[in-house]
């Protein structure tokens, strides 16, 4: 999967505030993602990242 900083991603399942989009807002072991409806960060493993993306969107 090819991604960079300010990418953004669609998830296989829908955050809470319903809002399926993320940013990539820090590559490295861990990615830091911020939700695009709400603005909530997250931080998840490299492993778990690719998991949970559906497609990039830009």
């Amino acid at each position: 999967m090819d991604y960079d900083l300010n990418s953004v991603v669609q998830t296989k399942k829908k955050h809470p505030c319903g809002s399926d989009t993320w940013k990539v807002i820090r590559i490295g072991m861990d990615i830091k993602i911020q939700c695009t409806g709400c603005g909530r960060i997250v931080m998840l493993s490299r492993e778990k990242f690719e998991k949970r993306v559906k497609k990039i969107v830009e």
